[in-house]
């Protein structure tokens, strides 16, 4: 079962890391145009009530309710039926991302005032106009969450993995090809990163229609309200919805009171998506594997199996995202300045995003565990415990940001998040350690303190060769910045995995062969 997981989230991994290098190509583009000046800033508040909505309803949704209800029905009832229950589940999605939509279209100015602190008129009014040009993405994103749940109900990983490279594509071509001409023609340059969102997420939808009309399925206009299954999805969705939300909330939080600060909506959401690239190539690649195996075995009440299963998977994710967190901690200014400090964006661009870096990186090990925590507890038809774990969450996430701003500015923000998100983690672990008899506890601590250690080791080589190549090669020109990091980066995965050999993490062992053996193949 192991094995199995390893592999499966290994696909998924080389999938999802090719999505996050092209997002990181996309940031680094968007940077270069807007940097974190005002119409980054409006952006990224316009971004902000589709992506919110899309996390709660559409993806968090799926993963929370649609999938271990579609996988149970699959392996119940078949192909035709859990077809049916995919059309059903779809049309709904369009009915209700459609209406909310209108009225986010519609209610756009005065929604925009109502959670925004900007005292600028223009960039009020952008915010606005930015907001009802990129609503639509709601849908299409809704949609392509519903196909890539119903491939991974199949077992079928890599394509819907790989689909949001695709979003990042049109995203960079956009942002890259209309910026200027915009700018020569007269239009507000910032409609250049609407028009990249909108056209990615259409490129998402498709390109996941041909391996599911391969694997049979045919789009049927129906919606049963009587259909036990789909009386099952949107029974969970709800509670799923609020069982998720509190990553979504909290961002929601962050960048209401960022908008007090300029450039600070900006430096969150570029660091932000920093610490999802190793989110999105551990968390996520090792939960997609993960949930559909959690389902079957939670369907046909193996609940030995779903621990091995649960304790397989987060001891793979702390042994990966652990290092992670400290070497971008520790890395953070170097990591932005060789990636992002060009065109718009300056060095106060790089100072202020390198801070949000800093105090978000501590959360990564929390959003990670999450992902695979929170669907075991719908697999088991469960929707109060985490519903109510994730409104503990947001109101500790709400008071910690509260508190840290007035303290420390926007980075506050950022690691209130961060707390936050540990804080939902490991609640989530100790009620599903009592729901399912354990979740291998003293192994997973045993485990995480020799992490933890292998990881300080390398944070403390990390930081001494940076200092030293810092002083022998020092200059600002873009190759001397990446000798440097990789130099320092290189030396540290070394020194981390002679720590991890000496200490026996058997863990970083398993996943490195995984991944190898994927490559090679």
């Amino acid at each position: 079962m192991s094995s199995r997981l390893a592999r499966s989230a290994g696909t998924v991994g080389i999938a999802t890391l090719t999505s996050r290098v092209l997002g990181l190509v996309r940031d680094v583009v968007q940077g270069a145009f807007f940097g974190t000046g005002m119409a980054a800033d409006a952006f990224g508040v316009a971004t902000r009530i589709p992506t919110l909505l899309r996390d709660l309803f559409a993806e968090g949704a799926m993963s929370a309710a649609f999938v271990p209800t579609f996988t149970r029905r699959l392996e119940q009832d078949g192909r035709e039926a859990a077809f049916r229950l995919g059309a059903q589940v779809l049309n709904g999605l369009l009915i209700l991302t459609g209406v909310l939509v209108v009225l986010a279209v519609v209610f756009a100015d005065p929604l925009v005032r109502a959670y925004t602190q900007f005292e600028d008129p223009e960039a009020l009014s952008l915010t606005v106009r930015l907001t009802q040009v990129n609503m639509p993405f709601l849908t299409l994103i809704a949609v392509a969450a519903a196909l890539m749940g119903m491939l991974n109900g199949f077992r079928h990983f890599f394509v819907p993995a790989i689909s949001p490279a695709l979003f990042n594509v049109c995203f960079i071509a956009c942002t890259a090809i209309l910026t200027p001409w915009f700018m020569h023609i007269g239009v507000e340059p910032a409609m250049a990163l609407s028009a990249g969102m909108l056209t990615g997420g259409l490129a998402q939808v498709v390109a996941q229609v041909p391996t599911l009309r391969g694997l049979g399925y045919r789009h049927r206009w129906v919606l049963d309200p009587k259909d036990p299954g789909l009386r099952e999805v949107l029974l969970l969705m709800g509670p799923g919805t609020i069982g998720v939300a509190a990553a979504q909330v909290n961002l929601f939080v962050n960048t209401v009171l960022a908008t007090a600060e300029p450039g600070a909506v900006a430096a969150l959401q570029y660091a932000f998506r920093m610490i999802y690239m190793p989110i999105g190539i551990i968390g996520v690649a090792i939960a997609t594997a993960a949930v559909p195996e959690i389902s079957r075995h939670a369907a046909a009440g193996r609940h030995d199996d779903m621990r091995a299963t649960v304790s397989s998977g987060i001891r793979l994710m702390l042994v990966l995202s652990v290092p992670a967190t400290v070497g971008l901690m520790v890395l953070a200014a170097p990591i932005i300045e060789l990636l992002f400090e060009r065109g718009a964006f300056d060095a106060t661009s790089t100072a202020i995003t390198a801070a949000a870096l800093f105090f978000y990186a501590p959360g990564i090990v929390g959003y990670s565990v999450v992902k695979i925590a929170s669907p075991c507890f719908y697999a088991m038809k469960d929707a109060r415990t985490p519903i109510t774990i994730s409104l503990v969450t947001i109101g500790t996430n709400l008071v910690l940001n509260l508190t840290l701003n007035a303290i420390m500015g926007f980075t506050g923000l950022a690691l209130g998040t961060a707390i936050a998100a540990n804080v939902n983690a490991l609640l989530l672990l100790v009620m599903l350690a009592r729901r399912i008899g354990g979740v291998d506890g003293p192994r997973l601590v045993w485990s995480l303190l020799r992490i933890t250690l292998a990881s300080l080791v390398m944070a403390a080589a990390a930081w001494w060769i940076d200092s030293v190549l810092r002083a022998t090669l020092s200059g600002d020109t873009l190759v001397l910045r990446a000798v440097r990091v990789g130099l320092t980066i290189g030396a540290a995965i070394v020194v981390f995995g002679a720590s991890a050999w000496l200490l026996r993490i058997d863990e970083l062992r398993i996943a490195a062969a995984r991944l190898s053996a994927r490559f090679i193949r």
